[in-house]
């Protein structure tokens, strides 16, 4: 059985709300017999005396609405245990590519080699994957404005970096974060144990993965950059990157914490709660409700109720 009614359900179901809120055996085509079982058996139509009455399918629309995102929730966390599960399966794999001498796999590999050049979309498929394969800690000085769409999207993947024990280390400009917006995302990344300072003073772009690859732009328009692994070059930008970290000023001060409410509704809402119970629980309105989801949702870039929940879920476990 589906978890939605078909046609053939929602047309029997209504026929009996059309009818009071009753339905006889002599109002039963033939054919209505496979529908008339699914809507006993979803809870739509209860047996009677004479015949079966309709019961309220708000209720059952609230709790098969939670049943669907406890099974995604849970079937979203075992898509996060498959990098571990898979690792030990993927370095075995690697090391019997690789001949005895080779780098090892992971981020210290030169893939793509030393001084490649990638444009936009290739460089942003490389970072994902060193942000995956990263085993100790991220090192960003990111002057500038950052793109809200990028922060947003990148957000699991740092969150995921930050639970499995690695450091993300950033250095920002004040005027980054000068944006509402920039400033949550930032806040749920410090948040997870993610570290940030700002700097006045002009400096670089750089990333760098577990000291052992670079990342730096290779155009002014930095739609392009290039990445490096040679130790002496790496250590060198790495040097650049403690000079201004020692130089700059915690961000304690730019970020804005997120409403006591607000989280309170998020905790709710990532445990699979709808805005209705949400409501019900904290005694307070659903319009209030709808209020405070409308900023998470922004805060987070959620496109559904559901999309939002996911992205809370890492917050707020129980």
């Amino acid at each position: 059985m589906t978890d939605e009614p078909g046609p053939a359900e929602r047309a029997l179901y209504l026929a009996a709300v059309r009818g009071g809120g009753r339905l006889r055996p002599d109002d039963l085509a033939p054919a209505d017999r496979p529908a008339l079982a699914a809507l006993v058996a979803r809870g739509l139509l209860t047996p009677t005396a004479t015949g079966w009455t309709a019961a309220g399918p708000r209720a059952l629309g609230d709790r098969i609405g939670v049943e669907l995102r406890t099974r995604a929730l849970r079937l979203l966390r075992h898509a996060e245990r498959l990098p571990a599960t898979f690792g030990p399966l993927a370095r075995a794999y690697d090391e019997a590519r690789h001949p005895v001498g080779a780098p090892p796999p992971g981020p210290s590999a030169a893939r793509p080699r030393t001084g490649a050049v990638l444009d936009a979309a290739e460089v942003r498929g490389r970072i994902s994957e060193l942000v995956s394969e990263c085993r100790e800690e991220v090192l960003a000085a990111q002057p500038g404005l950052r793109p809200l769409e990028g922060l947003r999207m990148a957000l699991a993947q740092d969150l995921s970096l930050l639970r499995r024990g690695c450091a993300l280390r950033t250095v920002y400009q004040s005027v980054t974060l000068a944006d509402p917006a920039v400033r949550s995302q930032v806040a749920l990344r410090t948040g997870q144990g993610a570290q940030v300072r700002v700097l006045a003073e002009p400096y670089e772009r750089v990333l760098v993965f577990d000291r052992v690859v670079a990342v730096i732009p290779a155009a002014e328009d930095r739609n392009r950059a290039v990445f490096l692994t040679d130790p002496t070059t790496v250590a060198y930008l790495v040097a650049q990157f403690e000079r201004d970290w020692a130089r700059a000023a915690p961000a304690d001060g730019h970020l804005d914490p997120p409403p006591v409410t607000t989280v309170r509704i998020g905790r709710l809402l990532a445990r699979g709660l709808t805005q209705r119970a949400v409501a019900t629980r904290l005694g307070v309105s659903e319009r209030t409700v709808a209020a405070h989801i409308a900023r998470l949702r922004d805060r987070y870039g959620a496109r559904t109720l559901f999309h939002l929940g996911w992205q809370l879920r890492g917050e707020h476990r129980d």
